[in-house]
């Protein structure tokens, strides 16, 4: 008889043993305890077959059991029992859209609050614009970033002379935080051979003054022709890498603050997110939107949408551009702008035979489309290269973005329902952005960010802050979307409000969907994953208009806390 053999015949002895079966039998009891057990809560599931709850058990980053007390049976001699004291849970809170500008929050100097409501005067951009170019080598760019046109308390925009006032020795560009319009001084523009005399490009515009001098301001299409001139300060390969980490790491701890577990990334340093994820500094699963060359090397690759794990996946393509700018007025309309002289009906940055091939490049790929629309035209434009794409490639459940989608009519909506998009209209914009909403008037505005419409016409609407140009926070979204009240107590398209479940589902459940993940995430379901936000009070039980207030105490991811007040 071989060693083998005798081993074999011990192990198998051992097994039929009383010893053994003891032994199995606790293991086995163990495998079933829970890791941790919230009690005492107020839980709003998302889950139409358990809508409310106060007991979760959870166990290896994923839900066991949702329900009353007798969840507490799955308690072990290790289980974590967490008294929640009355406080609200909900599933963690997903944004479909968002640019993660982390280093820029770190490195650059910043001219706006990122993050909330707050005015500022063109005297503080002059200040601290003055101070960057004094530490800056003449002829490099000095810059500035989260301006907001509508957040100054001169209450006028910004102008080429204002800027003239930093520097004569420096190109200026103060950059709007919509991310579809710059304001530039005297030097950009000379370095850029821009002249009174320069005609717009296709899809952009030199703003001129009454009298036609410059204005300073260029939209869209117009503001490569002056960004590519001058210089900029060279950071070596190693400076930039550790900037971008440094910044990965921060805007994730921002996200988790503010209650986000899932955020769907507009581009971005992917060995960065990696390498953040592996130190240990990542709190936020990522749904990364591939852009650019990116996208030609995942088809070159074979690369679909859906690869990676649960906390880095493929998703998307980022934000494909189709025309400009809600909040900065340069969007695809098909009627003009009130005010402006000659008429002007936004910015169209792509015709549709180049919008058309690039969708059927990437469904043809198996890549999920991701098309920015704002505008009435520019939708219309989105849908017939999907539909186009979709005649040739029958492809089923594609489910294609359209970014912001945030001026609407009956007839796009039935094109919407028709082929199964997903709309991703700005969220926080309702309270950040209402002293917007005047350009537009009430009509198109009842039109607008039209959350009850797409709700009504069956549609999977998600929820897409699109920070950097609104603020991330999902509470501030939720107020919005139930009140349409602003900062400034507007309240703008009140036909489009919705109940505070149905807008804490468009940030939840309907943000899995847009991913074609809401197998595990969206939901306060058993199998689903762990993710979850702790809130001090129930959104649903407060005045609306205290939502964007409650504090977040907890924001958990796989079953571990990220954030904690």
């Amino acid at each position: 008889m071989t060693s083998q053999t005798n081993r074999r015949s011990l192990l198998t002895a051992a097994m039929a043993s009383p010893l053994w079966a003891g032994w199995a039998a606790r293991a086995a009891a163990h495998e079933r305890d829970a890791d941790t057990i919230l009690v005492k809560g107020q839980m709003i599931t998302m889950d139409d077959a358990n809508p409310r709850a106060t007991t979760m058990a959870i166990k290896a980053g994923r839900i066991m059991a949702v329900g009353g007390d007798d969840v507490r049976s799955l308690a072990g001699k290790t289980t974590q029992l967490v008294d929640l004291k009355g406080a609200c849970v909900v599933p963690g809170f997903i944004d479909c859209h968002n640019h993660p500008i982390g280093d820029v929050l770190l490195y650059e100097t910043l001219v706006g609050n990122p993050f909330e409501v707050e005015f500022v005067t063109i005297q503080s951009i002059i200040d601290k614009l003055r101070a960057k170019a004094a530490i800056t080598p003449p002829g490099y760019w000095v810059e500035g970033y989260f301006h907001d046109d509508t957040k100054l308390k001169d209450g006028r925009q910004l102008t080429v002379d204002d800027l003239d006032k930093i520097s004569t020795a420096h190109p200026v560009m103060v950059r709007h935080r919509g991310g579809h319009t710059v304001f530039v001084n005297s030097v950009a523009f000379k370095l850029a051979g821009v002249t009174p005399d320069t005609p717009n490009p296709p899809g952009g515009t030199f703003d001129r003054l009454p009298g036609g001098r410059l204005s300073g301001r260029i939209t869209d299409n117009a503001i490569d022709l002056v960004e590519a001139k001058g210089q900029r300060p060279v950071i070596d390969a190693a400076e930039r890498a550790r900037r971008v980490r440094a910044g990965q790491a921060h805007i994730s701890a921002q996200f988790s603050r503010y209650g986000l577990t899932t955020v769907h990334h507009q581009g971005g340093d992917l060995a960065a997110i990696q390498d953040v994820r592996a130190a240990g500094q990542l709190k936020h699963r990522v749904s990364y939107e591939a852009q650019g060359t990116m996208v030609d090397q995942m088809i070159a690759a074979g690369l679909k949408t859906g690869f990676g794990d649960d906390w880095i996946r493929l998703g998307a393509t980022a934000e494909h551009l189709a025309d400009g700018s809600f909040s900065e007025r340069t969007m695809a309309l098909s009627t003009p702008y009130p005010g402006r002289t000659p008429a002007y009906y936004g910015n169209i940055t792509e015709p549709q035979e180049v919008l058309d091939a690039w969708v059927e490049k990437v469904v043809r790929a198996g890549i999920q489309p991701n098309i920015h629309a704002n505008g009435d035209v520019t939708i219309g434009m989105a849908l017939t290269a999907f539909e186009r794409a979709l005649a040739k490639l029958p492809v089923k459940d594609l489910r294609p973005k359209i970014t912001h989608c945030t001026l609407i009519n009956e007839s796009l909506l039935k094109r919407i329902a028709a082929i199964g998009a997903v709309p991703a209209p700005f969220t926080s914009y309702a309270y950040y952005n209402s002293d917007k909403f005047g350009f537009y008037g009430e009509a198109r505005m009842a039109n607008a960010m039209a959350f009850r419409s797409f709700l009504d016409a069956g549609i999977e609407v998600c929820a897409g802050s699109d920070f950097f140009p609104g603020p991330f926070a999902p509470l501030m979204g939720i107020q919005g979307m139930v009140t349409r009240t602003g900062w400034n107590g507007e309240t703008w398209g009140a036909n489009q409000r919705v109940s505070v479940l149905e807008a804490i589902r468009i940030n939840t459940l309907n943000g899995a969907w847009a991913a074609k993940e809401e197998a595990i995430k969206g939901s306060l379901t058993a199998g689903k994953l762990a993710d979850y936000v702790v809130l001090a009070a129930d959104p649903t039980a407060i005045a609306a208009d205290n939502i964007k207030d409650i504090k977040i105490i907890e924001t958990v991811v796989d079953g571990r806390s990220q954030y904690r007040a």
